[in-house]
């Protein structure tokens, strides 16, 4: 009795090892879309009143949250009986982001008499709507980001044993919400903490000096997390279309990748954007 509990524990053992390993390779793999997803999740989470931060960040977990409990399963069946399917709904995905991010390019160059992001701040803030709908939007754009990182940490342990598949992804998903809004917490929490060092330090010393440094860093940092999660919706949606469009493979096949992947995502996102831009000038001349 005590022998086969003994190996029960053994077996376990040797499967944590192995989910320990697989997941290794699995975080390694995705580094780069975990990257992006922290630039792109961190800039969607700030612009709101303090007092706001935190419990919209939270309610931007819990979607992420619930669309790793979505995706993870449907992706370990889709990937058993319908995989073809995988690649029809990342490149769906990948327009998604890819209008996203060009839209938001468009906005800065032609449509510079709109409030901008520092400016609408208060804007933003107005209103329980204009909240819930800009959490919306990152719960969206999570999804599609948290599709790319599964389907990523799913094709690295496709020769595994579907209990590790099923383990290692399940790291890795967490691995995405924990790890990443865990990093966006302290970003957006830095002001607040700098205040607070300087008020426990009356504003002398070096933990004041700590304290006004951060608190200027901020608006740098969220400024930087705004381009950069700009570029990465870009550059994650032209990533998808190589990696999963066949004729895009032989498309410029002697440049950076880098560059290609950057060069489909954004004429993707132009040309929805000119796109959506004709559909709603149609729709509001036959309303008219």
């Amino acid at each position: 009795m005590a022998s086969g509990f003994f190996a029960i524990l053994d077996d376990i053992g040797a499967l944590m090892d192995d989910v320990a390993v697989t997941a290794k390779v699995a975080a390694k793999k995705t580094a780069g879309i975990l990257g992006d997803d922290l630039a792109v999740n961190a800039e969607k989470s700030t612009g709101f009143l303090s007092s706001r931060e935190l419990p919209v960040l939270w309610a931007i977990t819990k979607g992420s949250l619930v669309n790793k409990i979505i995706i993870v399963p449907v992706a370990l069946l889709l990937n058993v009986f319908f995989p073809v399917a995988i690649k029809v709904i990342l490149v769906l995905g990948g327009l998604y982001l890819a209008y996203e991010g060009v839209e938001k390019v468009v906005e800065y160059f032609f449509h510079r008499s709109k409030p901008s992001h520092v400016e609408a701040k208060e804007v933003t803030q107005e209103g329980e709507a204009a909240e819930k709908s800009k959490i919306r939007s990152a719960i969206t754009t999570d999804f599609i980001l948290s599709v790319e990182i599964v389907i990523i940490a799913l094709g690295s342990v496709l020769d595994e044993k579907l209990v590790i598949q099923i383990m290692t992804v399940s790291v890795i998903a967490l691995l995405a919400t924990i790890g990443v809004y865990g990093i966006v917490a302290l970003i957006v929490r830095m002001d607040d903490a700098g205040y607070r060092l300087m008020k426990a330090s009356g504003e002398k010393g070096i933990f004041s000096t700590i304290g006004k440094i951060l608190v200027k860093s901020l608006p740098v940092i969220i400024k930087i997390l705004s381009i950069v999660g700009t570029i990465a919706l870009i550059l994650v949606s032209g990533g998808i279309f190589a990696h999963n469009i066949a004729f895009l493979h032989h498309i410029f096949p002697s440049f950076p990748s880098i560059l290609r992947e950057f060069a489909f995502g954004l004429i993707a996102g132009l040309i929805l954007v000119v796109l959506l831009a004709l559909g709603k000038k149609l729709v509001s001349l036959i309303k008219a």
